[in-house]
């Protein structure tokens, strides 16, 4: 009789534990549900790094981001929708740089080295600037479609937080990206125009800035952003067929351009197998090494006065 109390007691001891097990599972796991939906709308607004998959180079990625550098390439990087860090990129350039640096000591002569490790660095940030280029190309040949749809959104009585979440939706890859993390960085609370300041100052171009304007315009003062978006749709399809005229006609200004860097590096492997030995002897002395930096100087000189000269901006 004495073991009864006993037994209820351990019984009701026993029951409250797996009711608070219970309880603290389910808390533990709406946590980890409300952490993994915030985690997702920020990397979506841009907040934090996506975490897709497992990054490399963790700690040289943190100490970068707390430089200028680091902070200016991480917003190049994000132009160019590459999906990776800045560690990772740095990483990635410093063996691309060691690798040519040892070909060019390898297939020229010593005195190259340095040279292709420069013209590493070079490539690196040049192919950025080409993945940016073409980035901001194709998401302006989307802005008209852009335009339209907001501007249908906007006639059919939706606001334009609204008509911005819902291009998103619609609109494919590079604008659709974009448009999802403005419409999340409005979600959790930035204002209209630091959100659309900010897709201006990731994607530059004349004509989003014209897009932006409108729209902060529009939104500050209450205008008929319907009426201003249709004709700006008309001029931003004019502008789409007058670039796409332009780069078809500069096309072979273009090529001409990267042709002639490339002639002087094939000149110099020509040299070299005609007559071993040539490059090295030519810059063992300070004359011959001076000499070829003058001539890479002016091959640059001639790529970038060909590229200025056949940018027409419209």
């Amino acid at each position: 009789m004495e073991l009864k109390p006993l037994i209820t007691l351990t019984t009701g001891v026993a029951l409250l534990t797996c009711v608070l097990a219970v309880a603290g599972l389910h808390t533990y796991a709406a946590g980890r549900a409300q952490r993994a939906a915030l985690v997702d709308r920020l990397t979506r607004a841009g907040e934090v790094p996506v975490t897709g998959r497992r990054r490399h180079f963790s700690d040289l990625d943190r100490r970068l981001r707390r430089t200028r550098f680091g902070r200016h390439l991480e917003l190049r990087l994000a132009a160019t929708g590459l999906d990776i860090t800045p560690g990772e990129f740095t990483a990635g350039m410093l063996a691309v740089v060691a690798a040519l640096w040892l070909i060019g000591q390898a297939a020229l002569a010593p005195f190259f080295g340095p040279l292709a490790g420069l013209l590493g660095i070079w490539a690196a940030f040049q192919f950025l600037n080409w993945r940016r280029d073409k980035r901001i190309e194709r998401f302006i040949n989307q802005l008209p479609e852009l335009a339209r749809i907001l501007a249908n959104a906007t006639h059919a009585g939706l606001a334009l937080r609204t008509a911005i979440g819902m291009a998103a939706e619609e609109l494919e890859a590079p604008a659709g990206e974009e448009l999802a993390k403005v419409a999340d960085q409005l979600a959790i609370g930035h204002s209209m125009d630091d959100a659309l300041g900010e897709l201006a100052e990731r994607l530059p171009s004349r004509e989003l800035v014209v897009l932006v304007t409108t729209l902060v315009l529009s939104h500050k003062a209450g205008g008929q952003v319907v009426g201003a978006l249709r004709n700006l749709t008309e001029t931003l399809e004019e502008r789409k067929e007058t670039r796409r005229e332009i780069r078809t006609q500069l096309s072979q200004v273009t090529m001409t351009s990267y042709a002639v860097p490339v002639m002087g590096v094939g000149a110099l492997f020509l040299m070299d197998g005609v007559k071993q030995g040539a490059l090295e002897r030519m810059t063992g002395s300070a004359i011959g090494q001076a000499c070829v930096i003058t001539a890479f100087a002016l091959y640059v000189v001639g790529f970038v006065l060909i590229r200025r000269l056949s940018r027409i901006d419209v």
